[in-house]
């Protein structure tokens, strides 16, 4: 049977690799990138976007839930449009890869979308600054909000969220 879109590979090169880059991140955010494969498969994304690390982020991180929206009828519209991804908000991402334009596109190996990867970048550069060897689940929401082009700034400016505002307030106090 021929997919019309090719699934993640799992190769032992591959899985190993992953491997790395999760432990790399730590426990917290290794999960967090599990769930969003799982999702970015069962959904047969050939990529791991920024809108699947939110879903994850949000239902494992309660410290994002509460950054993304502390009452109730915002969390739930948030959760539905990332559901509905797979089943219609979202299909017009299928076969598309998540890019600005900024970042040099990736091969379908390496698993995520230019724009998820540059934010586990920035999550952990985050962490650095701040003095922590391994990025948490604000650093990775931080991240993934920088872009506008971003799916996850798509998803949450759908929900009522403004991520220019949810930056501001995720961003360090000055030292002083």
């Amino acid at each position: 049977m021929h997919h019309r879109i090719p699934r993640q590979p799992d190769s032992d090169q591959d899985s190993a690799s992953r491997a790395d880059h999760d432990a790399r991140l730590g426990a917290e955010l290794a999960a967090v990138l599990a769930g969003a494969r799982r999702r970015a498969v069962r959904d047969g994304d050939r990529h791991i976007d920024t809108a699947h690390l939110l879903h994850s982020l949000l239902e494992t991180d309660p410290e994002v839930r509460e950054a993304c929206g502390d009452d109730g009828p915002r969390l739930a519209r948030l959760f539905g449009y990332l559901v509905q991804r797979s089943i219609g908000y979202g299909l017009r991402w299928q076969s598309t890869v998540e890019d600005s334009g900024a970042l040099p596109v990736m091969t379908v190996a390496e698993g995520y979308s230019p724009l998820a990867a540059a934010a586990l970048e920035h999550s952990a550069g985050r962490a650095a600054r701040r003095g922590d060897d391994r990025p948490r689940g604000l650093d990775l929401l931080a991240a993934l909000v920088t872009d506008p082009d971003a799916r996850a700034v798509e998803v949450l400016t759908r929900a009522g969220i403004d991520t220019e505002q949810l930056l501001k307030r995720l961003e360090p106090a000055p030292r002083g």
